[in-house]
């Protein structure tokens, strides 16, 4: 009796909105060589902060989710122990900050939080943690929902040919945080938003389309915000690298993630997303040096009422990279560190035709390299001088975009 062969295993690629979807559009090749490589990043430190705040956010709101502890919280107390518990994970997983001989304490530190400069990431980050917490924290846990919540969803392969593709169907992951109606009404007592005390519900407030989506709403239906924290400055609505426009690509990553959220039988309709520049509410002196020149040349987004904050503008336009950094307001930092995207149907399906196109680019890449291609012919190299200068594979890629005379090793 003759046995059958096994069938060829199926597979179903999957990829996800951060790891896959804005590596690859800042880099093509770079996102070869660490994503789908054995070749991490030597210094993953703005990986290690996306990480490491998720991580604290996480923690702190399940802490305060269980006992309800007061805001302000101490940080030697009630902070340090939840940076150290993250850091530990973060370890385990193989993933640093830049300089391991840096400490979070600053207790011992002549530093302040203001003092702090961009080498110093541990205690940056640890900055930027507790200021995440104490000036986040009262307004966003009471209305969170589900927290670190892992959606997922197929779609067709695009450009499907069934003699080249590895799989007629991708999968699509990411993970946020939900807030709900239900959260909303009962924590803040906030029908109809008329009257409010939750800086998040301000926001909302102020948004003109969130406002007209909650004008049509029926009292008692539920609805659904999401929440995504980003390790970086607010980026600039016009962008610079022709190749990557990471104000776009956020607002993409959100629509996909309402798209997915959709897809969860739960799930309830969605009426905005919102992201957190935790980054803004610490500036180091690389951030304020980017924020004066997209001020100075009329590259930032219309949310913020910039003439509102003209005293904050005029300290950060008056300062040079030698002095120490400006005084910004809270309320400044606070405006600069929340975004909210309002989600539209028809925007969902261009994000879902955009991250299409970009798993089609990926895919042909790996058929590519499959077939025999050289690594470096299959994948595009195209990205801007900050990406270049940064990294780990710049000295043997042929299409860099700085030569290598010109580096300078950080």
């Amino acid at each position: 009796m003759k046995l059958p062969s096994r069938s060829k295993a199926y597979m179903i690629p999957e990829y996800s909105l951060t790891g896959d979807l804005l590596s690859f559009l800042t880099c093509n090749l770079q996102y070869r060589y660490q994503n789908k490589g054995t070749l991490p990043p030597s210094k993953p430190v703005q990986r290690w902060f996306g990480e490491f705040i998720h991580g604290v956010m996480e923690e702190a709101y399940l802490q305060w989710d269980s006992d309800k502890k007061q805001f302000p919280w101490n940080w030697k107390k009630d902070i340090r122990p939840i940076e150290d518990m993250i850091d530990i994970r973060l370890q385990v997983d193989g993933l640093y900050p830049y300089d391991e001989d840096l400490f979070y304490s600053l207790l011992n530190s002549e530093l302040s939080f203001e003092d702090l400069n961009e080498h110093d990431h541990k205690k940056l980050a640890s900055a930027r943690a507790e200021k995440a917490i104490n000036v986040w924290g009262p307004h966003l846990f009471p209305l969170i929902d589900s927290t670190e919540l892992l959606i997922k969803g197929i779609r067709n392969m695009p450009n499907y040919d069934e003699k080249v593709s590895r799989s007629n169907y991708y999968g699509i992951n990411g993970v946020v945080d939900v807030l709900s109606s239900m959260k909303i009404n009962k924590n803040i007592n906030q029908s109809n938003l008329d009257n409010y005390n939750n800086k998040i519900i301000e926001f909302l407030k102020k948004d003109p389309e969130f406002r007209k989506k909650i004008s049509n709403y029926s009292h008692g239906d539920e609805y659904e915000i999401i929440i995504d924290y980003k390790g970086m400055k607010r980026p600039p609505e016009i962008s610079n690298n022709k190749f990557n426009n990471p104000w776009e690509n956020h607002k993409q990553q959100i629509l996909t993630y309402s798209w997915l959220r959709s897809q969860q039988e739960d799930a309830k309709p969605i009426f905005a997303g919102i992201i957190f520049y935790l980054n803004e509410l610490v500036p180091s002196k690389e951030d304020l040096i980017l924020i004066q020149e997209e001020i100075a040349h009329d590259m930032t987004d219309n949310a913020i009422d910039y003439g509102k904050f003209a005293s904050d503008v005029e300290l950060i336009m008056n300062w040079s990279e030698d002095d120490k950094a400006p005084n910004l307001s809270e309320e400044f930092k606070i405006a600069r560190s929340i975004r909210i995207i309002n989600i539209d149907d028809e925007e969902i399906k261009d994000s879902l035709n955009k991250f299409d196109n970009v798993v089609f680019k990926i895919e042909s890449s790996l058929i590519k390299e499959i077939k025999g291609c050289k690594i470096q012919e299959a994948w595009k190299a195209d990205s801007d001088e900050r990406t270049c200068n940064a990294c780990d594979f710049r000295t043997f890629c042929k299409n860099n975009s700085v030569k290598t005379k010109d580096i300078k090793i950080p």
